[in-house]
């Protein structure tokens, strides 16, 4: 990722954390001339994404701080590695850590649940990849995350691809309307994607001309079968729908090429990182 895609997230947190009166605590406590040694570990085991926008929230309240990398963005980690270490000024450490440790933690989280996933299914041709329901004004970094656990990302925003849903089908009249309309529309490099909830209204896709990508929507696992069967080779295929790290497996080896999960961005877990003292001068 570029600097410029996260550093204004990082000063509008900062921002907010600061408020009108700035870090109260760390004035009170801590003298503004102490110095410390700070290592940021990881409390469970994950992978880490991340470390870019947490050595910034650091830098941007003290540019004079140092932040040294352990591992990198995409590394597994065990329980209790340190991951970085920061040395300066104690009172910048300390208030630019809930900052740094948010995103760090967040994107930490998403990069784990991620792996999870893709290396469930990676002894098939399938690629896991995320979806839109993402946290907003995070996307970019949230995708970012997705990346790092080794998951691929759909499109970014709804400018960089089309994707016909349920509601389009109906507004449009027919899957067939709806193919027809998007193809006037859409430019030569923009791919078209197409959602499915059954085997007649995928054929009716093929019917109609076809498309680039066919969503298979809550589909179970004979019916992706059928599904990929029917389409034979002429789309990529893409799972949708209620998907589970426990079913990951099974949906893959339906031969499917993609499998996208919401839940990888939307309702994740935060992976457990602290900032530990470890030496103060």
């Amino acid at each position: 990722m570029h600097r410029l895609q996260y550093d204004l997230l990082i000063r509008t947190a900062l921002l907010e954390d600061l408020g009108g009166a700035g870090d109260i605590t760390t004035e009170a406590c801590v003298s503004p001339d102490a110095q410390g040694s700070f290592a940021l570990a990881a409390r469970v085991a994950g992978t880490i994404a991340g470390l870019d926008l947490a050595a910034l929230a650091f830098r941007m309240v003290d540019p004079s701080l140092h932040f040294t990398r352990i591992v990198q963005d995409g590394d597994s980690v065990e329980a209790g590695a340190v991951i970085a270490t920061i040395e300066g000024n104690a009172q910048g450490i300390l208030t630019g850590e809930r900052v740094a440790l948010n995103f760090l933690g967040h994107l930490s989280g998403i990069a784990t649940a991620t792996r999870a996933v893709a290396d469930a299914i990676a002894h098939t041709k399938c690629r896991v990849v995320c979806t839109r329901k993402t946290t907003p004004g995070l996307r970019a970094v949230e995708k970012y995350a997705v990346r790092c656990g080794g998951g691929m990302n759909h499109r970014f925003g709804l400018d960089d691809a089309v994707l016909i849903k349920d509601n389009h089908i109906a507004l449009a009249g027919s899957i067939t309307a709806a193919l027809q309309r998007a193809r006037a529309r859409a430019g030569h490099l923009v791919k078209i994607e197409i959602e499915v909830d059954t085997l007649d209204q995928l054929a009716e896709v093929f019917a109609a001309g076809g498309a680039d990508v066919v969503l298979l929507d809550n589909m179970t696992e004979a019916a992706l079968r059928d599904a990929v069967a029917l389409v034979a080779g002429r789309a990529l295929t893409e799972a949708s729908g209620g998907i589970t790290p426990g079913r990951a497996a099974s949906i893959a080896e339906t031969g499917v090429d993609l499998m996208s999960i919401g839940g990888l961005t939307h309702s994740v877990r935060t992976l457990d990182i602290g900032l530990d003292v470890v030496q103060t001068n």
